[in-house]
């Protein structure tokens, strides 16, 4: 039993022997990009500020929609480790965001979101912009930026570290506040790069940590698909270790991720969407 989660039971035996088959992340990634309707998020968006004052980003909108949809799809928060595969006991998603240092240039932090399962969408969106508040401040250093801080406080701790939390993780002995601290054990991964104007990316899952999906959303494109140039797509690419799920299992993941997207008025209360997915 690891500090994050179990071994996964009943398997069949190809998904057994696939960890072993390809043994490492960058060996079993797939590749994949879903384009969503930019004026349904952005009207939903507009919506939700008008008639309740809240203010949603569309990064919450994707995250609240593939959290959601992975309570639904459990297997899509597995992960492996040392030849297994493993159910993660809890679900949180990094990302990366930049603030202001006191000289006033930007800098790079790196942040972790914990859910529950009474989430909805409005209190995923508040959990998101508290911790981005938060790490915002100039003075602010949290505790990744902390234990960082000090592995580089001296030039041969970092190389020891990592290696000696590497061999802890394989085995399952590594505490669960290193756990916390660390931004690679997730369950996902995810950077919002239309915030710098840039398109999507297919960014690997890191083979250090439990990192199993790492999504990117772009600027949005003309939508090509259709014709209709003078709609909008936001594109979302994923990469994702496939040996976490069979692709049939994915496919319904998705399914109920892009059926999240296209109403995400069925967010706001979870019953809704129990009875949206019927």
């Amino acid at each position: 039993m690891r500090a994050d989660g179990k071994r996964t039971k009943g398997l069949s035996a190809i998904e057994r022997a696939t960890p072993y088959i390809m043994a490492k992340r960058v060996d079993a990634q797939n590749y994949v990009t879903e384009y969503v309707d930019e004026e349904i998020i952005k009207d939903y968006i507009r919506s939700v500020r008008r008639e309740r004052g809240v203010r949603m980003t569309r990064m919450a909108v994707v995250i609240a929609a593939y959290y959601l949809a992975a309570l639904q799809h459990p297997y899509i928060n597995r992960f492996v480790m040392n030849g297994h595969i493993y159910d993660r006991n809890h679900f949180c998603v990094s990302f990366v965001m930049l603030k202001s240092d006191p000289d006033g240039r930007g800098i790079q932090t790196t942040v972790k979101v914990y859910f529950d399962p009474s989430d909805n969408i409005f209190t995923i969106n508040q959990k998101i912009n508290d911790v981005i508040a938060e790490n915002s401040k100039p003075a602010t250093k949290n505790n990744t930026d902390k234990f960082a801080a000090f592995m580089f406080s001296l030039p041969i701790l970092p190389k020891l570290v990592v290696g000696f939390a590497k061999i802890l993780d394989r085995y399952g002995l590594l505490p669960r506040f290193i756990i916390n601290l660390s931004p690679f054990h997730t369950s996902m991964f995810i950077t919002n790069l239309a915030s710098i104007n840039t398109t999507h990316i297919y960014h690997h899952v890191y083979e250090f940590g439990t990192t199993s999906v790492f999504l990117s959303v772009g600027k949005s494109i003309p939508n090509y698909f259709t014709g209709e140039l003078d709609k909008r797509v936001m594109p979302i690419s994923v990469v994702m270790d496939e040996r976490i799920c069979t692709g049939h299992d994915y496919a319904l993941f998705n399914k109920t991720l892009q059926r999240y997207l296209r109403n995400p008025q069925v967010m706001e209360r979870q019953e809704a969407a129990a009875e949206e997915m019927g």
